[in-house]
């Protein structure tokens, strides 16, 4: 045990070391390394200017290591329910000192932030500016917030008994990634939504990845065979997702922060390159060992594991360091904004909306693209899946599901999607889009049914997989709440009203994100309120076919209501959000809102009508195979129900005709 162990131990501080040299030499070639400034300019002084990037590699590398510590229970427990054991609660115990190391960390890049910031060593940095720099700039926030989520880690820790919980953790220690999306390169890309979704997906990939890997090579590396084999298999399928998901994403951020293939030339290319590479040697390393371990017998498995995640680790600690590096090198697009709009935009104002521009425009949206692709990715995971078990899968739902996608694509980053930042009318058309067509398409693709056939089930005996998890889930609580018709129905309606008719629309247009939650919403609300009425999904609840209908009679009201009051308002909604964009078109304020509310009384009522007709035609399907059951049951039984029905009169008859004999 204690040879396998110590090259481990001295092991952790090489992996850091590397990483942090890796950091180094990228800094130095790329031009990002602190310099001296000319007499008179201000300087932070050497700690700070070196100790902002060390401390951010020890933060990620803190951050990895306890992630990884806590997906140890979930890679070898039978159910979430179980409590910690073995490997899971020595795992734990990493967690319960780490996190307070990764306190302090932050702490002192709060400390050292604020003194970049304002360039000045920490030891002479006044208060006030301290004060600011922490509560009132996007990176200080950023720090704080992951000083908040360190110590909600540390103190959980304490408190983990079972495997749901430390998920729990799990799930706070990933989202200590989001801070860091908010601020740094996203916000001065030029592409900002795109930017911060695309570092969102690449910086939680690249946590699980990493850390599932550090659970194997330091957690698991010990314990027994079937039980490291069994890991390793679970893990394989989350890391191929991962790996994955790091390249696109990676390849998207890159895309948003250098206009063109010569930027790869220049000193930021550069490190994109030698990150690329590394990403690259990362998937052809674990592609070939693992397949050698798949043909080994389970104890030799487990060795070549050991040799094949040391290596991994290897390359992963010299890809963290040069995305730390990378994150402190000026990009080639420098400041990408010269007006108001191009600010409130993440790029130059579009012309003129003609039929042409409207249809094949392209505006980079890191929110469509991650459903898109993701969405896309998934279900022809599971039409695989289930090919190779031999089981067919509809046609008609897979056509329909991808037809659902491209809507998405075309409200989200196609030609709809580029004027619906622009003009009321067009935003109106991407909104029905959204919330009225796709989730008809996706509901019809039966994406949850899929899912519930196509995942594992578990792995060992009294486990529960996967399947299992995903059938809990639709039976959870809060799953039965808003899946209830009427919350369905407030939520679907009466978001209508609470954003357009209120100042939120103003705000939500004014913020890059705030337009990304727009688009998630209308469409996880459109998906909600089909399902209900329209799926097929296993919900808790789900009314007949008469209460469905009478759902939707009840629904197409207050959508024609809504674009009546559009209609006939005299104030401009958005009106501020407009106005900052200054467009040399359409500056008829609100005559393009009576054109919105044109459109949407116009076409609101025809997604309800299609929703109607297959509502009627699963009605008409559902009786029919109910009949059909009741006859081939009647062929069973000799028509067993008709004649107990039968005899159940006649035995009425007879005791009425009694009565009346007396």
């Amino acid at each position: 045990m204690t040879d396998r162990v110590d090259p481990r131990r001295w092991a952790v501080p090489g992996l850091v070391v590397l990483g942090l040299v890796a950091m180094w030499l990228l800094l130095e070639l790329a031009g990002g390394a602190p310099t001296t400034p000319p007499p008179g300019i201000p300087d932070p002084g050497f700690v700070t200017n070196w100790g902002v990037p060390v401390l951010t590699f020890l933060s990620n590398a803190a951050i990895i290591v306890i992630a990884g510590s806590l997906l140890t229970p979930l890679l070898t427990s039978a159910d979430l329910a179980s409590e910690l054991r073995g490997s899971g609660a020595r795992a734990l115990r990493t967690v319960r000192w780490l996190a307070w190391v990764w306190v302090l960390v932050q702490i002192a890049l709060v400390a050292l932030g604020a003194s970049e910031q304002w360039a000045e060593p920490i030891g002479s940095l006044p208060w006030a500016e301290f004060k600011a720099s922490v509560f009132e700039t996007d990176q200080g926030q950023a720090y704080v917030a992951q000083v908040v989520l360190a110590l909600l880690v540390a103190i959980g820790s304490r408190w983990v008994v079972s495997v749901r919980e430390s998920c729990a953790l799990l799930a706070l220690t990933v989202l200590s990634v989001v801070p860091v999306a908010l601020s740094g390169h996203s916000n001065s890309s030029g592409s900002h939504d795109t930017a911060v979704v695309s570092l969102f997906f690449h910086l939680t990939a690249v946590v699980v990845w990493v850390g599932g890997v550090v659970a194997l090579w330091w957690h698991l590396a010990a314990s027994r065979p079937d039980v490291h084999e069994r890991a390793a298999a679970r893990f394989s399928k989350v890391a191929i997702w991962c790996y994955f998901i790091t390249a696109g994403s990676g390849v998207m951020n890159a895309a948003v922060r250098l206009d063109g293939f010569g930027d790869l030339f220049t000193e930021y290319g550069s490190g994109v390159i030698a990150k690329t590479v590394v990403l690259i040697l990362l998937g052809l390393v674990a592609a070939r060992l693992r397949r050698r371990v798949n043909t080994t017998a389970v104890a030799s498995a487990v060795g070549r594991f050991a040799r094949l995640t040391a290596i991994e680790l290897t390359l992963m600690a010299i890809a963290v360091g040069l995305g730390v590096a990378l994150s402190r090198t000026p990009t080639p697009t420098g400041e990408p904004y010269t007006s108001v709009a191009e600010e409130l935009l993440s790029g130059p104002l579009p012309p003129a909306p003609t039929a042409a521009r409207v249809l094949w425009s392209y505006t980079a949206s890191g929110v469509g693209l991650a459903i898109f692709f993701l969405g896309a990715a998934g279900y022809l995971t599971g039409l695989v899946t289930l090919r190779r078990r031999g089981v067919r899968w509809p046609i008609g739902r897979t056509v329909s599901w991808f037809v659902g996608l491209l809507i998405v694509a075309y409200a989200t980053f196609g030609g709809l999607g580029t004027y619906s930042h622009v003009m009321f009318s067009w935003h109106m058309v991407s909104h029905m889009a959204l919330s009225m067509i796709a989730p008809i398409f996706l509901v019809l693709g039966d994406p949850i049914s899929l899912a519930l056939r196509a995942l594992p089930g578990p792995d060992m005996p009294g486990g529960r997989g996967p399947r299992q998890w995903l059938a809990g889930v639709l039976r959870s609580r809060y799953v039965r709440f808003i899946s209830h018709p009427i919350v369905a129905v407030v939520i679907f309606v009466g978001s209508l009203y609470a954003i357009y008719f209120t100042s939120w629309f103003d705000d939500l247009m004014q913020s890059h994100l705030g337009h990304a939650f727009m688009e998630v919403h209308f469409l996880i609300a459109g998906l909600l309120f089909f399902e209900v009425i329209i799926g097929r999904a296993p919900l808790a609840y789900r009314p007949p076919f008469l209460g469905r209908l009478g759902i939707l009679l009840l629904a197409m009201p207050f959508h024609a209501f809504f674009a009546i009051a559009v209609m006939n308002s005299d104030t401009v909604i958005g009106g501020t959000y407009y106005g900052l964009l200054n467009r040399p078109y359409a500056t008829d304020l609100l005559h393009d809102q009576y054109v919105a509310g044109s459109i949407t009384w116009a076409l609101s009522e025809v997604p309800m009508v299609l929703v109607m007709i297959v509502l009627i035609a699963e009605w008409y399907r559902h009786d029919r195979l109910e009949s059909e059951r009741h006859d081939r049951r009647a062929d069973r039984d000799d028509d067993a129900e008709l004649a107990a029905y039968n005899e159940m009169l006649a035995a009425r008859a007879a005791a009425d005709a009694r009565d009346e004999q007396r």
